[in-house]
């Protein structure tokens, strides 16, 4: 996140020659099979990542998460010693790039570690800003891409380790089965309730409402002073609670990592109209997969705009 074999001699004349030329001797002679090698480390941004390189490398991979709580907001995330120590040995980095986590850059250039493949999941994406210089660079939520990176993490742990590559490449064709299986859930919403409106406290998930053809009705400067940790604006909060006192939307979903006074009173204005509270999370929650993750929350998405 490698080959594992038992190393055991064929039999050699004389005990003290054995003795004499240990182990080294032996393999020189070749009677002995390769001695086991260290899994790769591999270090990503994130839980969400580091639970997809785990899917595809298996065993063979020692991976380490940055952030891996639930309660944490990677918006605000400050990396520790730890983490740059991390870095400095890992041989793959995974993070998500388009400028949410670039702590990662920052910490990998200062730990020394010029050697290490980074897979940045928004250039595996090939999504870049608008014209008005809009991104939305939380591409875990879309699954086309997540599917591509599936390919590209398969790639970086086949050069690290060339010899487990069919391995690699079958794990990473299960992933990306799973990932389908995504496409296909959202292409049944979409099939269902194409062009309803939904409402967002940021613009984390708007990649999954997109992909089930729902509209996002949400203030775009009040989502974005949200992800931003900035106020919002008294206009921007009372249009935002219109949505809800309007019946103007289906369902609202609602990222539980930034809560907040103005997100709070959102929910509160959401659940007092009898519309649907859909939570979500940027990383992954303990106990679950990539893969499960997702398809609990396409779910809950489903469930709530079916009421």
């Amino acid at each position: 996140m490698q080959v594992s074999s038992a190393c055991r001699p064929s039999v050699v004349i004389g005990v003290t020659v054995a003795l004499a030329i240990g182990w080294g001797g032996v393999a020189e002679a070749g009677s002995r099979l390769a001695a086991p090698s260290a899994a790769i480390p591999v270090v990503a941004s994130t839980n969400v990542y580091g639970d997809v390189v785990k899917q595809i490398g298996g065993d063979k991979v020692d991976v380490v998460s940055i952030i891996s709580d639930p309660a944490q907001d990677p918006h605000s995330y400050e990396a520790s010693t730890r983490n740059q120590l991390e870095l400095a040995k890992a041989k793959i980095v995974v993070e998500n790039g388009g400028g949410y986590d670039d702590f990662v850059g920052r910490m990998l250039r200062s730990s020394g570690n010029s050697s290490a493949q980074v897979v940045n999941a928004v250039e595996v994406s090939g999504k870049s800003p608008d014209a008005a210089g809009e991104f939305n660079e939380h591409v875990w939520y879309h699954y086309p891409t997540m599917g591509k990176l599936g390919d590209r993490i398969a790639d970086a742990l086949a050069k690290a380790a060339p010899a487990d590559e069919a391995a690699f490449r079958k794990n990473a064709q299960d992933f990306k089965e799973k990932v389908a299986d995504l496409q296909e859930r959202t292409g049944r919403i979409d099939a269902d309730h194409a062009g309803e409106a939904v409402a967002v406290t940021e613009p984390v998930p708007l990649y999954l409402t997109e992909a089930c053809g729902l509209v996002n009705k949400t203030p775009a400067d009040f989502s974005e002073a949200i992800e931003e940790g900035d106020e919002v604006s008294p206009q921007s909060l009372r249009e935002t609670l219109a949505l809800f006192t309007g019946k103007k939307v289906e369902a609202l979903v609602y990222n539980e990592q930034t809560a907040g006074p103005q997100t709070e009173k959102v929910k509160e204005a959401a659940e007092s109209n009898g519309v649907p509270v859909v939570p979500v999370t940027e990383t992954l929650p303990e106990g679950k997969s990539y893969t499960e993750w997702m398809a609990s929350n396409i779910d809950a998405l489903a469930h709530a705009l079916d009421r």
